[in-house]
């Protein structure tokens, strides 16, 4: 079976950095998507940044020219870059997947980390 496991956050203060970052572990093939969504409490969760498999990108506009998405494809992990932090950005990050998994004979299936919090006040 295919974990996620995130690492990176914590408190920060506003105009301060963190980059996150996520692992991909397990049996699985290649990679369709691999990003990043939020939710802040009384919050839907909303896509934060994701990079395709082609390696295309996709960002939320509240946090273009601030975050960057990478990848480490020897590694299997995904990093999220965050600059010039704002309280607005304080929520539970979590990493998402689209992965083909041999359990299912090559289908793509999705998977979700378990979150990790990041906290913006000065």
């Amino acid at each position: 079976q295919v974990q996620l496991v995130e690492s990176g956050g914590g408190l920060v203060q506003p105009g301060g950095s963190l980059r996150l970052s996520c692992t991909a572990s397990g049996s699985f093939g290649s990679f369709r998507a691999m990003g990043w969504y939020r939710q802040a409490p009384g919050n839907q969760r909303e896509l934060v940044a994701m990079l395709s498999g082609v390696g295309s990108t996709n960002y939320a506009d509240s946090v273009k020219g601030r975050l960057t998405i990478s990848r480490d494809n020897a590694k299997n992990t995904v990093f999220l870059q965050m600059n010039s932090l704002k309280p607005e950005d304080t929520a539970v990050y979590y990493c998402y997947a689209e992965i083909r998994s041999w359990t299912t004979g090559g289908a793509y299936r999705e998977y979700w980390g378990q979150g990790t919090q990041i906290t913006v006040s000065s």
